[in-house]
């Protein structure tokens, strides 16, 4: 798949950043958090009737991403495209219509992946962006081959296609663009679709730069599970409520008389004792702890080593 760059000569049909701010907004940076309200179903449901359980990092709600939206209409109007004017024989069909679901399905995968993986949530969005590049060049050889007009930007076909991205609400309704979708000329339709896929691109792009600062402010999945243990660790600790820790088969570990630590059993490798068990503190060799074999946590007698 290839990357195709941003110059004025290959943006056909796609507005400067500003005249595109409006269409953009719902797929910009600073909504790609709020553009994830519809959570997952955890395994764990809480009873009927009870507030949802909030989850670490929110995931879903890609339909409400204004590149999905663009990235439906472009994948259903390639799949009219090539049906009407592609060759079914050709393996040109087959590749057109996996390059524009796979820019669609991708932004929907990697939204639900977003609870877990920051890392999976990027690389998803990347591939839906790359597909996209990959149809875009298909439609662009599609009309050279056929010695076809290509629109440039400041055509009055790409400022009207453009225009209807910047008024339409959200989701954008492909009835719109039927104009040009449905025009049995396709060189006026491969044009349009060519100027949806600049606009889907440009807001992708501003997803992943939104994500790429998410992640280096807020750190990824685990750095936030890590955060959310060691809050409720402190929480449990000043309220009192911490549960004892337990060993195989449910028994209650022995906390560390330095530290209160929770304590394991170790065996004694050398001296008088060797070969003997005991209990030592989880903290070795910041703390040095230790209680005979036979004591509990109702046991006060310890010793130090």
């Amino acid at each position: 798949m290839l990357r195709q760059k941003w110059v004025a000569a290959g943006v056909h049909g796609m507005s400067a950043p500003s005249e595109l701010e409006s269409a953009g907004s719902a797929g910009s940076a600073g909504s790609v958090r709020s553009d994830r309200s519809d959570q997952s179903p955890s395994p764990d449901q809480p009873p009927l009737g009870a507030p949802p359980k909030k989850g670490i990092r929110p995931s879903g709600g890609y339909r409400k991403l204004r590149s999905f939206q663009v990235t439906t209409i472009i994948y259903d109007a390639t799949v009219s495209f090539c049906a009407r004017f592609v060759d079914k024989r050709s393996r040109t069909v087959d590749q057109m219509a996996q390059a524009a679901r796979s820019g669609r399905q991708n932004i929907a995968e990697g939204s639900r992946a977003s609870a877990t993986s920051s890392q999976t949530e990027l690389r998803l969005v990347n591939v839906a962006r790359s597909s996209l590049d990959e149809l875009l060049l298909d439609y662009e050889d599609y009309l050279r081959q056929h010695r076809l007009m290509q629109w440039k930007k400041d055509d009055s076909g790409a400022r009207a296609v453009r225009e209807v991205g910047k008024t339409q609400g959200d989701p954008p309704d492909a009835a719109a663009y039927a104009a040009w979708l449905a025009q049995p000329d396709p060189a006026v339709m491969a044009n349009a679709v060519i100027c949806l896929i600049h606009q889907a691109n440009y807001l992708l792009d501003r997803q992943i730069a939104g994500l790429e600062r998410q992640f280096i402010h807020e750190g990824g999945y685990s750095e936030r599970l890590a955060a959310a243990r060691i809050e409720e660790r402190q929480k449990q600790r000043s309220t009192g409520t911490q549960a004892a820790p337990q060993g195989l088969g449910g028994k209650v570990l022995p906390a560390c008389p330095l530290c209160a630590q929770p304590m394991v059993l170790r065996t004694a490798r050398k001296g008088e004792h060797a070969g003997s068990q005991f209990w030592g503190c989880t903290a070795y060799p910041a703390c040095k702890g230790t209680r005979p074999m036979e004591t509990f946590p109702s046991d006060r007698s310890d010793r130090s080593v």
